[in-house]
Parts: C-alpha cells; structure tokens; sequence
C-alpha cells in the first residue's frame, strides 16, 4: 500500500512534470501567439500584483499603470495597491484585515489590520524559445506574516498562459521538498526571520529570504473568444496549515478556480472557488498613468498678418494677448536691437515651447519689419531662470518640425533656438529700451475642494472633505505673503479613537486629532524671500505657519546649474508643533529639523533621484531615498524610504516609506493649465522619518532651469 505522504509526492512530481510539458509545447511552437490572437489581459492577484487568485505571474501590466484591488476571502479581506513605473519592475502596498483577531487590546472591536509591501522584478521578458521569467517578494517590508520569496516563468500558448514557479515562505507553505539552497548553506534549511505573530515590527530584514521548504506553484489563464472573461485555474503551494496569528484552515482541495470579467480597461469583477471550500470576490479599478490626457478646448493660437511690418494697438494690448492666449504672464516688454523681448511667468501652458510658438505669432502682429528674432526670458520663485531666443522665420507660415530622423531635420525650426542661462548680473539688469512694464506687486487668489485622510489603523480609512481658499500678496518680485483657509465641509472623524503606542515624541502619529478639532484653520500663512546668490546658487527664506502642524521659520540654499542634471540643497528649519484647532496657538513642542539633499536627473527613464541626509520632526537622524519617475502625460510617480535613528522606537513598520502621485490639472479638464495635485499615501502614519511639509522649495521653484522635454512642447500646437 502506498502511504498518502508517497501518494502526494508521486502527485506532485506529476504535476510538476505537466508544468513542464505545457511550458515545453509553448517553446517548442512559437511564434503562434500574438499574432494570431492579440495581447492578452493580465489581472491582479487576489493579494495585489499580477497574478491568478493566490499564486503570482511572471506577467506585468501595461508601464504606467496602477490599480487599486478589493478581494474576500474568508477570512481574510484584502485591499491593495499597485503600480508599474517600469515594464520590468511591479511594486505596491497591501492592507489585509484578519477576522477574529482584534487590533490590539486596546481595541478589542477591531480587526487585525495587516500591512505589506510587495515588489516584483522581471529581468527576462517572453521571447521566441525563452519565457519570462520573474523574481518576486510578498511582505517585503510589512509585518512580515505573509510574507514569502518566489521565481515564476510564464510562456503564451495562443489564448492560453501558462505560469510555474518556486516559492518560500507563504506562498510556499506546503512545504514539498528540502530547499535546493541549503547544498550552498545550512542558513537555508529553516524557515527564519518573522515568526508570525502580533509582536512582530515589520522589520526590513533578508535573513529571511529564500529560506524554509520551498513548494511547486503554478496554473494556466485561458482567455475565452468573447473577451471580456477569462477563466483562471492554479495549484497552491500553500496547504493553509500554519497561517498568520496561529490560525489554520482545511484545504479539501490545492487547486483554485476562477473567473475575471472586465467590464472596461478600468474596472474588472472577479470569483473563485479556492482551497476546495471557500469563494472569494474581488474586483480591481486600474488606469493608465502614463496615456491620461484630455482633448482640449484651449483658444486656437492667433492667426498671423501677412506682413511682416506691423505695429501694435498699444504694448498693453500685446501683453494681455500673450496672457489670454500665450498663457505668459508678461512683467515687461522691451526691444533690444533687433530682437523683442518678455519677461514673463509661464501661467496656462505646462510646456514653455508651446507658450513661446503661441507668443511668436502675437509678437509677429505687433513687431516692425526689423525685427528678426523674439526672446522669452523666464521668471520663477523671483528668479530669471532662462532665456529662450527663437526666430521670427519662417512666420506667418507654420515652423517646419520634423523627427531628429528625418532627412530634413537640419531645416527644423528648432535648431534656430538657443536656450541659455540667465546669470546674475542679466538677471538685475533691464536690457534694451522698455515698451512695457507692470509691477509685480498685488494679491492673488485661488478657491478650490481640498481632502485630509488618513488609513492604517484600527480606525480604517479617515477623511475630511474641504473648501480651500488660497491667497498670495506679492510684495516685490522677491517676496511674497501666502496664506491658506479651509473649512471642513464633512467628514468620519467621529470614527477616530486610536492613538498608536509610541516612544518618540508625537511628531505625525496624533495628525488625527489636528483634523477633529478643525472645522474653519489656518493652514499656512508665512511671508516668503528668495535671493540670487550667484549665477547657479539661489537662496529662500521663510518664517509663519509653516504647515498645519508646525510654525517656525527656515531658511533654504540651492546649487542648481542651467540644464543640469545634478542639483544640491541644504534646508534648516526651527518649527514649535500648533494647537489641534490649526488656528494661533502653538504646543510646549519644538525642534530643529533640516537636511541635505541631492537632486540626481539619472537620464534612466525620466527617473529623478532624490538623496537627503539630516534630521527629522522627532530628533532623529536619517536618510531619505525618493526615487519618482514623470510619464509623458506629466503624470509623476513617485515612492520613497526613510531610514533614521529611530531604530526600535519607530514601531510598527520599522520605518518610514510611502507612495506619491503627482497629477497636472489638465488631465481632467478641457482647459490647459500648469496647476497640478499631490496624492500622498503611506501604510503607517509615524513619528520616525517624519519631516516638515514646506509649502515651496527651491528646486520646484527653479524647475524651468531645466530642458527635459522643453523641444517636445513645439509640436502640442502643430
């Protein structure tokens, strides 16, 4: 009689032999894929990251894109968050609530909230013969109870996808054989690192990793003829025995089914029947980040004379034109030979060439015969960052713009431009013979909704909903008075009753509070002074409420050359913590925080490296890594980790980390504009790395110093 240990064994091999043959049928017919049936979808797993139900894939969703997942399985309930920045690399948050265990003793009414961080790296991609291959990590830096290591390859077989991996840990909790890494060291053999339980930090440690009895997973997604719905079936490596917090579930089955159905590219349902004995329903919104754009209903650029010998109706009348139309804020008008030239402050268009073409032909329709070229010099935070000398040809007719490729692209209007540095001597100069002048001097308003949330805790998801106004009084052009009122329209705040433990002081863990005792607060009000101090070095100093938690004063120096793509900054600031009304009064609280940071354009992918190094809200020192990447709609994600001191005292989570979405206005509007939101979202609110939200920083400032993309926005208008 053959015991039911050899009888799973001799199961398995099976299986896994299966695996290889469907992989092998794959390689050994390619070429039959794709091009007879198109791309196939991929779905996300039902703990975030493309996948089949619980196992992963080796697949990537489309570059830019980003979903958000809700998945029940009982009794766990999944929310997640991922996104691909790069074809090759997936990462993302997860939250999963545990039913029957409470948060903490304090909050016995409460579910156990999970968090992790996921990442998965592709370095293979499908080709001919090969499949693609990925290495991936589930928990990588959370509590650490699901977290698990694994290697997955995928190959296409027509309207069918194939998936067989290796993996560690959770996912690999069957445990079917002796880890193959323990013949390079014993350290491999046993499982170590997290034990699973309620007292666990989230520490980022790879001790763990690729450590314990690995298992065999793997499945196959059919994609049918109609094809909003795919079906999905998949051996688990995990048999549910030893699950987080000590619970264990009957498997009556190690193979899941399951069925997606995507209603558009943004929203899909999913079901399946897992372990033999439970359902699980989810469903994923997803969007492009990188194609968002809206068809705009901006003014057509004017209309040229014929002649070339033209006069305006007055300077005024120019300067408002190259507002309305240019979207250039013009301070002044001057002509300096045989060149007209504006000092402006780009206000509708986001890229600066596209305001320069449009500011071309409304300066063509007041300039005389003469003149033969226009120059933009561009201002920002006070500063004259740049200047751009454009031609009057080929004018009235359309610039010819054609690809570096071409074989005419010597005759691109481009090459005709010269963009170049303003320095500081031209910057306090006033060239040329003044035509028109205004002063900077006078307020300016703007209204709009605003939203604080907060989520990680037993409270679950916070929010308050807003009516902002925001208010500036520009003094001179180097100084300026900024002030931000906000009224709490509604919220769930009644739902906050948890104060997370902590050993540092609370810098950022009480934020809730600052949102329950606000209804009408004073969000910032600070007076503002920038300085050139030389040719590349520019300076900024501040002092008010600074933010809604802190006042105090600061001061920043920033080492930005033209077109760089390095930058250095150093920031220093002494803040006093305020009241919880957000309104005058400040706590006993105060501390010196600033940092040094490093600003790196790596000219990988449109990636901007990020580096600071300093101290934090809490007293704590660290390092900062934010590493954001800006997608050709102007779309920019970004993610980054914060490394301090803290050490033990950070709590849960062992340290600082989160996602930022950055978003042009004018993704979402039929009018062009240069205003964009800020979405920011991390899986702990925590004292640790915590540091002040400054309301302007220089290099945002100066960003018109550099070129990236600038020879791109000629073509928005042709």
């Amino acid at each position: 009689m053959i015991e039911a240990g050899e009888y799973r064994r001799r199961q398995l091999t099976r299986l896994a032999a299966l695996s290889c043959i469907f992989l092998l049928s794959a390689a050994v017919r390619p070429g039959v894929a794709a091009e007879h049936t198109g791309e196939l979808p991929v779905f996300q797993a039902d703990y975030g990251g493309t996948g089949l139900l619980e196992t992963p894939t080796a697949r990537n969703a489309e570059e830019g894109t980003f979903y958000f997942t809700f998945s029940h399985i009982d009794p766990y309930t999944n929310y997640s968050f991922s996104f691909q920045p790069f074809t090759w690399l997936q990462a993302g948050f997860r939250y999963t609530s545990i039913d029957g265990h409470p948060y903490n003793s304090e909050t016995p009414g409460r579910d156990y909230l999970d968090k992790g961080v996921d990442l998965k790296i592709t370095p293979i991609q499908e080709g001919r013969y090969m499949p693609e291959l990925a290495i991936g990590f589930r928990d990588l830096g959370g509590t650490g109870l699901f977290s698990s290591e694994y290697l997955v390859a995928n190959k296409r077989w027509y309207n069918f996808d194939f998936s067989l991996g290796l993996a560690w840990g959770y996912l690999g909790g069957r445990g079917d054989f002796d880890n193959p890494l323990g013949l390079i060291s014993s350290h491999f053999d046993e499982r170590v690192g997290f034990s699973g339980g309620l007292d666990d930090t989230g520490s980022f440690s790879a001790k763990s990793w690729f450590t314990g009895r690995p298992s065999l997973f793997g499945g196959i997604q059919y994609t049918t003829p109609w094809r909003p719905l795919s079906f999905q079936v998949e051996y688990d490596g995990n048999d549910y025995k030893n699950q987080p917090l000590g619970d264990s579930f009957e498997q009556d089955l190690p193979v899941n089914f399951g069925a997606r159905l995507r209603l558009n590219d943004n929203l899909t349902f999913s079901a399946a029947y897992e372990r033999g004995n439970t359902v699980m329903l989810g469903a994923t919104i997803g969007v492009n980040l990188a194609h968002l754009t809206q068809p705009k209903s901006d003014p057509a650029p004017v209309l040229p004379k014929k002649t070339r010998d033209n006069e305006p109706k007055s300077w005024s009348h120019v300067a408002k034109r190259l507002k309305e139309n240019a979207g250039i804020l013009v301070t002044r008008i001057s002509r300096q030979d045989d060149t007209l030239v504006v000092d402006g402050v780009p206000v509708t268009y986001r890229y600066l060439g596209q305001s320069e073409l449009r500011g071309n032909r409304i300066l063509h329709n007041a300039a005389s015969g003469d003149i033969t070229s226009f120059e933009y010099r561009w201002q920002g935070g006070g500063f004259f960052l740049r200047d751009d000398k454009l031609p009057r040809e080929p004018l009235p007719r359309n610039p010819l713009l054609v690809s570096p490729a071409s074989p005419f692209a010597d005759l691109d209007y481009r090459q005709g431009v010269i963009a170049s540095n303003v320095n500081r001597a031209e910057a306090k100069a006033e060239p040329g013979k003044t035509l028109y002048d205004k002063s900077v001097r006078g307020f300016s308003y703007n209204l709009g909704p605003g939203l604080n949330y907060n989520y990680g805790g037993p409270d679950g998801l916070l929010y308050q909903v807003l009516a902002q106004a925001g208010l500036e009084y520009r003094t001179d052009r180097h100084g300026w008075a900024s002030a931000s009122v906000a009224y709490s329209l509604f919220d769930n705040l009644d739902d906050a009753d948890y104060l997370a433990p902590t050993e540092l002081p609370r810098v950022r863990s009480d934020v809730v509070k600052y949102l329950e005792h606000t209804e009408l607060g004073l969000y910032n009000l600070q007076y503002t002074r920038t300085a050139r101090l030389s040719d590349n070095v520019f300076g900024m100093a501040y002092a008010g409420l600074l933010e809604q938690m802190y006042g105090g004063a600061g001061g920043e120096v920033l080492y930005r050359p033209f077109d760089s793509n390095v930058a250095f900054g150093v920031d220093l600031n002494w803040v006093k913590k305020r009241d919880y009304d957000t309104r005058f009064g400040f706590q006993d609280y105060s501390t010196v925080e600033g940092h040094a940071t490093a600003y790196i354009q790596t000219g990988i992918d449109h990636i901007l490296a990020r580096i600071s190094v300093g101290r934090y809200l809490a007293k704590d020192y660290g390092t900062t890594i934010d590493l954001s990447k800006t997608f050709d709609s102007g779309v920019t994600l970004g993610a980054y980790a914060v490394f301090t001191s803290a050490g033990n005292k950070y709590g849960e989570g062992s340290f600082n980390k989160g996602i930022y979405l950055t978003m042009p206005l004018d993704i979402f509007f039929t009018k062009s504009s240069r205003s964009h939101v800020t979405a920011r979202y991390s899986p702990l609110t925590r004292d640790g790395g915590a540091a002040l939200h400054r309301r302007y920083t220089l290099y945002s400032l100066t960003g018109t110093r550099d070129l990236n993309r600038y020879w791109d926005g000629f073509e928005k208008d042709n």
